[in-house]
């Protein structure tokens, strides 16, 4: 049992790790295509985030054991 709870763990913050990746890259999107001023400070807040939870999915690393299939 173990070894399906490691799995499933591992599949639920690889889930986690990538859609907060993507909301993040939506924002900085966001943030592209507005003027420049203040937002450029915002845009690299959000590309230090995202450079943040990247790094934690690359540490993520493969999957434990692969699931049925």
């Amino acid at each position: 049992m173990g070894i399906e709870r490691a799995a499933t763990r591992w599949y639920l913050q690889r889930i986690a790790y990538e859609s907060e990746a993507a909301s993040l890259e939506a924002k900085i999107n966001e943030d592209l295509n507005k003027p420049q001023g203040q937002e450029s400070n915002v845009r690299v807040a959000f590309e230090e985030q995202l450079a943040r939870v990247l790094t934690k999915l690359y540490r993520l690393g493969p999957c434990p054991k692969a699931m049925m299939g």
